[in-house]
This record gives structure tokens, sequence and C-alpha cells, in this order.
């Protein structure tokens, strides 16, 4: 029945049965176990890239493997399609934001379904649909009532010409706006945020709850997170009543503060600034709010600072001290305010080095050797430091944070690096924020049958002035829902990573038009059994989810604490890339030659390397050139045996070819069966040698593709054994036995998750009417294992010679007999006076010879 392999006729035969196949028919049988599946959505760009190709096949494998182990399995797909390149596009193009991530959606959701997916397609959503983003605001309003969202004044970017708010990427490296290039300024304006600060300490020990992360992950996170305990301390401004609280992890160097520092923006700067510093300070201030935070904190540039003439008073020495201000000191952080021991940090060593300021040694290491050229960061024993002089850094810790309590002045403090998420955007293209401005009764939430709040459609787009939202009054002026009085909408939308912090919850009861979802369903299927996704989201869209997660528990809503309990981080796919190390420039490799890479232009050698695919590397691999060369299958196999997932996977030519001779290798082996009718062949003989030595081979790869496919998912060594049984298939010597038959079908199932369409298509021509893909998953006999013959090494004087095929049971005194009877040994111990023989059961046997 042999036949030519034709990716393309084969899947587009069978691409149609993945769009309802993702659909688990089973998904409410609770007699099966359930598995969660998911890949990180992606963005509608409107093009796949390799990087998403490697994304949803690692996934689509492990959805397909846990049908075939007996699981319901839920496996979806959406899309994060609110934020700013589809507004950029609107101002570019003149294309409606709705329209062009619609149309974009539409593109690669048909990309998607050529990969040959498993994905549940009912269960599709998209973060810009008012079905979707009602229940975003729905949540925003629970964070609302429980006082976990509010407004404050925060910093935001501003372009003085266009008279916009920019987003970080807005900004280049220069400070420049990218549409004006006007040099950006920083502006205060009323933000909402969120409150996950509460949260912080839950969700740094709730890290343990997550053995399926990578460690790297967690350590990320619980840096972000950034836990510290130390002391909070007053110092009291002289002349006045105020006072500047500092917040240390360091409390056993008070005595060494020889100044203070306040952030440009603090409040107290003008109060503490002397009239003779004034113009300066507010030159200074001017200067330092327009840079970007990444400037003003670089380890690697000076630490500009300004005294403000204004003084304030060591609590502990009775000391007067000056107050500055400096540019690497924010008022988000913290208390907006530090205080400067320069003997013990090395930030303010540089500093008062740079500005003349005095430096005070107050600790010294245990063999009591000074630092006086540097700052000495280590713990030590404390001295000139008064009563508490003598006493080793830790001790001193806490007397000195026990003598601020009780005097007055200070107290005990554990806090955290993470600042509360700032959600406010100026934008429109994004969920509004569902509250209502009134004179009366002040921000007052849209009412739940009122929502969503939807995004108008007649929007100019002109890239300047303030949000788009805020030009239009039919948009901005309502009553007020309480009192009637003329009101006005909040006009901010939402950070697009709050639509990606609940999404994983929406899919388990997508089309649920009068709730967020169904808690029942939702306890059913989460939290999420797996998760798959880039490093780049290891931090904010994990620490946002699992935020969400809790919140959302604690409003009775869920019943567990965190949303994923595995965490696949794939590494990203390379491309060959050739760049002038001269210019910089990099070459496409249409342009060169690869036995003589020099640029076309000036002739000079290139630089070849490997790098993230990237179009402005000209290095990139278009998945629609690949899937119509080789096909889908092929660039599923490409993908997942190039490398472990984890790592980075380097794109070759040469190895997708290698998995395109590998399916056409199985076709053949397959097609070319002539005997089907023997695998309902009774066999009551005895197995000859070549049929055991067959079934050895066949459930030797089912044993060690089951475990490849178990914890780590170690696809590469999967399918080097699927390699490996197909090899043993094509040299077998019993193709017309019940055994070869079972081999060839053994291999078409454990191949199926990897190349869903080939597998399909073979498994029908084996004779089969039923998908391959609802098959049971093989399970190994472990007598079939159990070899009749072992190989037994021959060592003289611990030299390996040779080797012998010898009886599995043989004991010691028969692996002797037949180590020495073999003609590899007699050529070595004939005639010769043997002193020792050291048998090894099942290895080996050594002579040694006198």
């Amino acid at each position: 029945m042999e036949s030519r392999y034709n990716p393309a006729e084969i899947e587009a035969k069978w691409q149609k049965t993945w769009i309802s196949f993702g659909l688990d028919k089973t998904a409410t049988n609770s007699d099966k176990p359930k598995f969660y599946a998911l890949s990180m959505f992606p963005y509608p760009s409107g093009s796949l890239h390799m990087g998403h190709v490697r994304n949803y096949t690692i996934t689509d494998v492990i959805a397909r493997l846990k049908r075939m182990q007996g699981y319901r399995v839920l496996h979806p797909m959406g899309w994060d399609a609110f934020g700013l390149p589809a507004e950029n596009a609107a101002i570019d193009r003149g294309v409606p934001p709705a329209k062009w991530t619609y149309q974009n959606i539409t593109q690669m959701r048909q990309q998607l379904q050529r990969l040959g997916l498993s994905i549940d397609w009912e269960r599709e959503v998209a973060t810009c649909s008012p079905d979707y983003y009602k229940w975003t605001q729905w949540i925003f309003l629970q964070f609302l009532s429980s006082g976990l969202a509010y407004q404050k004044e925060a910093a935001v970017n501003w372009d003085p010409i266009d008279q916009t708010v920019l987003a970080n990427e807005q900004v280049d490296s220069e400070g420049r706006s990218w549409r004006s290039g006007a040099i950006v300024e920083r502006k205060l304006l009323r933000q909402w945020f969120l409150k996950i600060t509460d949260y912080a300490e839950e969700l740094l020990n709730d890290l343990d709850k997550l053995p399926g992360w990578p460690d790297r992950v967690k350590l990320m996170q619980a840096n972000w997170i950034g836990k510290s305990t130390g002391a909070y301390l007053e110092f009291t401004i002289v002349g006045m009543d105020e006072k500047i609280g500092v917040y240390t992890t360091r409390p056993d160097t008070v005595y060494g503060v020889t100044y203070v520092v306040l952030a440009p923006e603090h409040p107290l700067t003008k109060q503490v600034t002397t009239p003779e510093q004034q113009a300066a300070v507010e030159a200074f201030v001017k200067e330092v709010t327009n840079q970007s935070e990444l400037e003003r904190t670089a380890e690697d540039k000076p630490k500009r600072g300004i005294p403000t003439g204004g003084k304030a008073i060591n609590p502990f020495t009775g000391e007067e001290i000056p107050i500055w201000i400096a540019d690497y000191v924010l008022y988000e952080y913290g208390t907006g305010a530090v205080m400067g021991v320069p003997a013990h940090d090395v930030r303010d060593f540089k500093f008062a080095k740079e500005q003349n300021l005095p430096i005070k040694v107050v600790i010294t290491p245990q063999d009591g050797e000074q630092q006086t050229s540097q700052a000495y960061t280590e713990p030590g024993i404390m001295i000139n430091s008064g009563d508490f002089d003598g006493m080793a850094s830790g001790e001193g810790k806490s007397a000195i944070v026990k003598y601020s309590e009780k005097q007055g002045f200070g107290k005990a403090r554990v806090q955290y690096r993470l600042r509360d998420w700032l959600i406010s955007r100026q934008r429109y293209w994004g969920a509004p924020i569902p509250v209502i401005h009134c004179p009366n009764c002040g921000t007052v939430p849209v009412p739940d049958e009122d929502l969503p709040v939807q995004l108008p459609e007649d929007v100019q787009f002109s890239g300047r002035g303030g949000s788009p939202l805020a030009q239009l009054e039919s948009f901005v002026n309502v009553p007020c829902p309480s009192c009637g009085t003329p009101a006005k909408r909040e006009t901010d939308t939402m950070d697009t990573f709050i639509d990606s912090s609940w999404y994983f919850l929406r899919y388990t009861d997508a089309k649920n038009e009068q709730q967020v979802f169904d808690s029942a369903k939702t306890n059913d299927w989460m939290p999420v059994d797996q998760y798959v996704g880039g490093i780049e989201h290891a931090i904010l869209h994990l620490l946002y989810s699992r935020f969400f997660t809790k919140v959302l528990r604690d409003r009775g809503l869920l019943n567990f604490d965190e949303p994923f309990q595995r965490l696949l981080t794939q590494g990203m796919v390379q491309g060959l890339t050739y760049k002038n190390p001269i210019t910089g420039k990099y070459i496409p490799s249409a342009q060169v030659d690869p036995a003589n890479p020099r640029d076309p232009e000036t002739g000079e050698t290139l630089q070849i390397f490997y790098e993230k695919m990237s179009k402005s590397k000209y290095n990139g691999i278009d998945p629609e050139e690949a899937l119509a060369k080789y096909g889908a299958d092929t660039a599923r196999m490409f993908v997942l045996f190039k490398a472990p997932p984890e790592k980075d996977l380097e794109w070759e030519d040469a190895d997708v070819e290698g998995q395109f001779r590998f399916l056409n290798r199985v076709w053949r082996l397959v097609t070319s069966v002539d005997n089907m009718d023997a695998i309902n062949r009774v066999t009551t003989k005895e197995l000859n040698k070549a049929e055991k030595e067959l079934r050895r081979a066949i459930h030797t790869a089912i044993k060690e593709v089951t475990e490849d496919l178990q914890g780590d998912y170690q696809f590469n060594t999967a399918i080097s054994e699927l390699m490996k049984l197909s090899n043993a298939l094509a040299d077998a010597s019993c193709k017309d036995s019940p055994i070869y038959v079972e081999g060839i079908q053994t291999l078409v199932m454990l191949l199926a998750p990897f190349a869903p369409h080939i597998t399909e298509e073979l498994w029908h021509l084996l004779g089969n009417s039923d998908s391959v893909h609802t098959q049971p998953w093989l399970k190994f006999d472990p007598a079939a294992l159990i070899a009749d013959e072992i190989t037994l090494v021959i060592q003289i004087m611990g030299k390996t010679r040779g080797s012998i095929q010898v009886p599995q049971q043989a004991d010691k005194v028969a692996l002797e007999k037949y180590a020495r009877e073999s003609e590899i040994a007699q050529r070595y111990i004939e005639g010769k006076e043997i002193k020792k023989v050291i048998v090894v059961p099942g290895k080996l046997v050594n002579f040694v010879i006198g």
C-alpha cells in the first residue's frame, strides 16, 4: 500500500479536524482527572513568528499526550488584544484600532490552525471584545469596593509638543518622544493604582507552594518583591516642626549619618530650601525630574546632588547635618529620603567623595582594621556609637531600634521593594476605567447593570493632545449614577497587564453572559496544570496574575491560592545573523555568500552568529515559508527536537531537512506494510530471537518516551527514542510477524502528539476508523525488556579487548567459563598464568595474568 508522503495534502485533509478536536466532549465528566494546558496568549500583531510556533507546539504536545493518558483536557486560546500598537496603527494608517486588531486575529487564527493545534476554539476570547472587558471592568470594581483601588498623583512621561502622555516604549534612549522628537518631561498626573503591596508578604511566602516553577523565576519574583527588615527613623528639621522619615536596613550605622538626602520631588524639598539656595535647587529639580528613572539610578553614572541649605538633627548624636537633594533618590521608593552613611554604603561613599561630605566610621571589622579608602559594608563591631560601642552589628541593630522606639523617633519596620501597581493609561485602546467623578458624590463606580463602559468608535486619532477619550464630550459628560448631577466619566484606560491577569479564569467559562465565570466550573478546572511561555514574563505578568487570583479568592470567587501549578519558560528561537562589525549594520542572509561572508557594499568581512530572530536583524524565518516548504509536522518536530524546551534553539535548515527525512522514513515504513492482518493473529508459539529483540525495542521505546514526557518534558530525547524504534523496525528480519505490525502501530501512536497530521493519516491507512489521538497511551511490558542474552565485556588486565553474547541468567561460574572459552580471551590468555579473574555479573569478566 506504499504511497508518497505529501505534507500539504495530508495537512489540508486533517486540519479542520483539530478545530473541533480541542473541544473535550468529556470536559464535564468528573470521573476523569482534569488537565489544564495553557500557553501565554499572543498579541495579535498579524503574523506568527517562530517563537509562537515553539510555544504553542510544546503546549499542544502536552495536551495531546494527556488526552491519550485518560485526562479531560482544557487547551484554549485567545488574544491579548488591547495596547499601543493598534492605536499607533490608527494614527499611521488611518485604520480604526478595532478593525486592525480583528483583521490580525483572523489572520493569526488561521496560521495557528495550520500548525495542527488541538485548541478548543469555542472558548476563544479577545481582551478587546466588550464581552470580555465588561468583566475586566467588573473585576476592577471588586478591587475598588475592597479598598484595593485608589487614585493619587504620580509622574508620567509628557511630550511638551504633542501635549500627550507617552508610554515608556515611546521614549527613546536619549529621552526623546518617538513622534515629535521633543525631550520628554516628567509630569505629575492623578493616576489609578491597585494595592498589590497589601499582598506582598503572601506573594512572597506562597512561592514555596510552587515546586513546579523554575527556581530562577521564583528568585526573580522574590527579588522584585524585595522584602527587607530594618528601621524607620525620623530626623527633625532645624527650625521646623516637620521631620524627615527614612527607612534603613542598617540601623547599626546611624551614628555614621553625616547628611540626609531628599528626592527632588519630595514635598519637603521646598520647605527646607533656604532663600540663598532656592534658584539653584529649582533649576536642579527641573532638570532631574525630566530624566527617566533608569537614567537617575544607573550605576555607571555619577550621583549628582545639591545642598538645600536646610539642616536636620541626627536624633542619636544631636548633631546638625546638611539636607541635600540628589538624582539617585526617587520619591516613589520607600519614604523618598535616605540617610547618608558614606563610611558603610558604596553609593553614599561615592556621593560623599564627589561632594566633599564628611565620612565617619562607626563599624569596624572583627579584626579591628578600619576601612578608610572604601565603604565597609559587612557586619562588624560598632565604634564611635556612644553607649552602643563594642556591640556586634546584629546585636546593635536590635538595640538601636529598641532605643529609637523608647525615645519616640523610630520603630522596627518591614519594607518591600514592590510598589503599588499604576494601572492608568491615557490612551484609547484599552478597557475604560468604570468610574464617574461627581462634584457632589466624589468618585462613583459605574453600576454593574451599566457595564461594559464601551469604547466609542467616533474617535479622532492625531497622536496629539490628551487621551482621545478625554476629547469626546459625548463620552465624558454623564449624569452621576447616585444623584443625577452632571458629572465626568473617567477617561483613563487600564494597563493591558490587567487583561492578562485573569484571562486564564475566563477560559473555564468563556461564554458566560451573566457572571465573570461560574465559580464551580472555574474551581473545577483551575489551577492551570501546565503553563508555557517566555521568560520575559517571569516577573510582572506572573506576579499580577498571582495577585488577581488571591484577591478574587478573598472575594469568595475562587478556592485556590495560586493560578499556575507548573511553569515552563521556553527558550528563544535564534536565527543565523550577519553583521558588519565596523558599521554595526545587519546584512540580510539573501545578500551574503555563506562560503565568503562579506558586506555586499563595502566588502568587509562579516561577523556570523546566532541571535534572537528579529526583523531589524534580517535573521527571521517566516513560519508561513517553513510550513509551505516542509509542512507543519516537520516544523513541529524540528522545534521539539533541536533543543530542550527551556534552552534557546538555533534554526538550521539542515536540521529541519533531517526531521523531514525522518517523517518520510516513517511514512515509507508504515505504508510498506503488506500484512496488516498479522496484528489479529494469535501467537501461541514461542517468539524467535529476532521477534524478541524487536519486541524489546518496541517496549523500550514506550518506556523511554513516556518517561521523557513526564516532569521536565524532554521532547528532544523522546524523538530520539522514536528514531531508534524506526531504525529497529527498518532493520527487523521478521516483517511478516505480528510483532512487527505491533511495532509499526506503536511507532505511529508514540509519534502522534508530536506530528498529528501524518500520524492520523497513517493510522487510517493501517485500517483504523477512529482517531489515533483518542487511543489510550501505551504501557510497556516489563517482561519484554528482559533480554535472553546480554553483552559480556572481556577485559585483559583491565583493558577491554572485545565482547560476547551470553545467556542473561548465567551465574558467575558460567560467565567465567563463557569468557575463558571465547576466542577473544584465548588470544590473550592461552599459555599464560591467570593470577585472578574478576567477574562483574551482567557486565564484564577481567583476567589478571602473570
